[in-house]
C-alpha cells in the first residue's frame, strides 16, 4: 500500500476514496455518505465539514499512506470562507436551480455573445458566479464578509493541505474563466463586479493533482485524445471529447472546458436524467423490482419500443436544450405496449439524448471512432447495445470502472512522479476489457427514432407556453 496511488472523489451524495497499484490494479477502496439539504424548493446546499470528515474517515478506512492524494468532485458549488478561513453558509451545489434571475443579469452584464466568447458557456443556474450574484442581492451580510472561495474538492485540499488553489478543468465551470487561455476572465469578474483576490491561483490538474469529476472520469477511461468520446450513463448522462485546440459551440449548446490535460481543452455536453430516468420509472411503475428484471423485459420488445417515444426531460434539460422548464413525456402509446416496452422506450430516449450531444460535438469536428462507456448504466449489456446502436459507435468498456476516483488516482501518480504525464498514467493503466457494436438490424429503426424524438420537444413545448399564456 505504500506505492499505491490514491484517488479522492468529493460526490454529491458522498466521498469515495480509491487506491490503485501503478499499473492500474484497484487495492482498496472506501465510500462514505453525507446528506444533501433543500431548505426551499429547487435549492441544493451541504455543510463542507461533511465533505472533509466523510474525506478523513475513506481515506482512514483505505489505509493507504501516499505521499499524494490526487482530487476530483462535484463542480461549480460554491463554498465562501471569511478572512479567518472560517465557513459563511453552507455549500450552494451544482443543481441548485434559485439563480435563474442571475443567469439572465449575467448574460445582459457581459452580452450572451461576449460572455460565450469569453468563457466558452452561458450563464447556467448550476454554475458559481451566478450564485454570487445571489448572496449579494439576498444575503449581502454574508456577501460583505467573503475572503476567498472555494469549489468543493478544493475546500477538502485546503482542509487536507493548507494549500488554497484550483485546477484549469474545475475553475472552467465557474463561469469566472477565459478557457481558452486558462486563466480567470479580467472582463468577466469585472463586469460583475467580483474582487479578484476572491480567486485563488489556477494551476493544471497534473500538477495540484485535481480535476471536476467529468474531467477525471473522462482521464479514468483513457478519453485523452480525438478520436474516443467518454459516455457516462450515470444519474446524468455525458458525451466529451478530448480536444487538441479550443473551439466552443457558438450557441453554447455543449460545454467548452479545460481538459485535465496541459494544453488540451473538452466539449461536453450533460442531460439531466439518464440512468435517473430508469430509477425513476422504476420507483413510479415497478416498486420492488430490480433493474435487471426491467432491462430482461425490455430485452422482449423489439427496437423502436412499438412507436413509443420517451422524453427524458424530467427535471428540465441542459444539452441541447437549456431550459429548466423542459418536460418528460412518453407519446405513441397504444393497447399493445407493456411494462417491458416503456422501459424499452426509456433506454432509447436516453439513448437519442445522448445522441443530441454527439451530432453537436460533431458539429464542431469531433469525428469518434469509438466511445468509452461507463456509470451505472453502462452495466446493462442491453443498454450498451441500444446507446451503440443510435449513436452509431461501437462502446468500449474498460477493465476498471471506478469513476472519477480512478482518474484522480491517476492525476495523483503524475502529480507524484510515478508518470511523466497523464498520456503515460493512460498507457499504464487504462485497459479495454470488452467492446459492444452497433446492432445493424436495430439502425434503421433508430434513426426513425432519433428524428420523432427531435420533433417531439419544440412540439410539446409549443404547447406548455400556450397553456402557460
Amino acid at each position: 500500500m505504500t506505492q499505491a496511488l490514491v484517488g479522492l472523489d468529493v460526490g454529491t451524495t458522498g466521498v469515495k476514496a480509491l487506491a490503485i497499484t501503478p499499473d492500474g490494479d484497484v487495492v482498496a477502496s472506501a465510500e462514505e455518505g453525507y446528506g444533501l439539504s433543500s431548505p426551499q424548493p429547487g435549492w441544493a446546499e451541504q455543510d463542507p465539514e461533511d465533505w472533509w470528515r466523510a474525506s478523513q474517515a475513506a481515506l482512514a478506512r483505505l489505509g493507504a499512506d501516499s505521499p499524494t492524494i490526487g482530487l476530483s468532485g462535484q463542480m461549480h458549488g460554491l463554498v465562501c470562507l471569511d478572512e479567518d478561513g472560517e465557513l459563511l453558509r453552507p455549500a450552494i451545489l451544482w443543481n441548485d436551480q434559485r439563480t435563474a434571475a442571475e443567469c439572465a443579469e449575467i448574460e445582459e452584464l457581459v452580452g450572451l455573445d461576449r460572455l460565450i466568447a469569453l468563457t466558452g458557456n452561458r450563464a447556467l443556474t448550476g454554475f458559481t458566479a451566478p450564485k454570487l450574484l445571489w448572496l449579494r442581492r439576498h444575503e449581502p451580510e454574508i456577501y460583505a464578509r467573503i475572503h476567498r472561495i472555494v469549489l468543493p474538492k478544493d475546500y477538502v485540499r485546503l482542509r487536507m493541505t493548507g494549500e488554497w488553489a484550483i485546477d484549469a478543468a474545475d475553475a472552467s465551470g465557474t463561469l469566472l474563466f477565459d478557457v481558452a487561455n486558462r486563466r480567470w476572465s479580467d472582463e468577466v469578474v469585472r463586469a460583475l463586479d467580483i474582487p479578484s483576490e476572491w480567486l485563488p491561483p489556477v494551476s493544471e490538474s497534473t500538477v495540484v493533482a485535481g480535476a471536476g469529476d467529468q474531467q477525471a472520469a473522462a482521464l479514468g477511461v483513457g478519453v485523452v485524445a480525438p478520436g474516443t468520446v467518454s459516455v457516462v450513463l450515470g444519474t446524468s448522462g455525458v458525451v466529451l471529447a478530448a480536444l487538441p485546440e479550443y473551439t466552443h459551440d457558438p450557441h453554447a449548446r455543449v460545454h467548452a472546458f479545460c481538459h485535465a490535460l496541459p494544453g488540451t481543452w473538452e466539449a461536453m455536453g450533460v442531460m439531466l436524467n439518464a440512468a435517473g430516468s430508469l430509477r425513476w420509472f422504476r420507483d413510479a411503475f415497478a416498486a420492488g423490482s430490480s433493474f435487471d428484471e426491467l432491462t430482461g423485459e425490455a430485452a422482449a420488445c423489439d427496437a423502436g419500443a412499438g412507436g413509443a417515444t420517451f422524453l427524458p426531460y424530467l427535471q428540465g434539460e441542459r444539452t441541447p436544450h437549456a431550459d429548466p422548464d423542459a418536460r418528460g413525456s412518453f407519446t405513441g402509446l397504444s393497447l399493445h405496449h407493456d411494462r417491458g416496452a416503456l422501459v424499452r422506450a426509456v433506454l432509447e430516449g436516453v439513448a437519442y439524448g445522448l445522441r443530441d450531444t454527439l451530432e453537436l460535438l460533431r458539429g464542431l469536428g469531433v469525428e469518434p471512432t469509438a466511445g468509452r462507456a461507463s456509470g451505472g448504466g453502462a452495466h446493462s449489456r442491453l443498454w450498451l447495445e441500444i446507446v451503440a446502436s443510435a449513436l452509431g459507435l461501437p462502446l468500449e468498456r474498460s477493465v476498471v470502472d471506478e469513476g472519477s476516483a480512478y482518474g484522480a488516482a491517476l492525476l495523483a501518480g503524475v502529480a507524484g512522479g510515478t508518470f511523466t504525464g497523464a498520456h503515460e498514467a493512460v498507457a499504464a493503466c487504462v485497459r479495454v476489457r470488452e467492446t459492444v457494436e452497433p446492432n445493424a438490424a436495430w439502425a434503421s429503426r433508430y434513426e426513425d427514432g432519433y428524428a420523432r424524438y427531435r420533433a417531439l420537444y419544440p412540439a410539446i413545448r409549443g404547447v406548455e407556453e400556450q397553456d402557460g399564456a
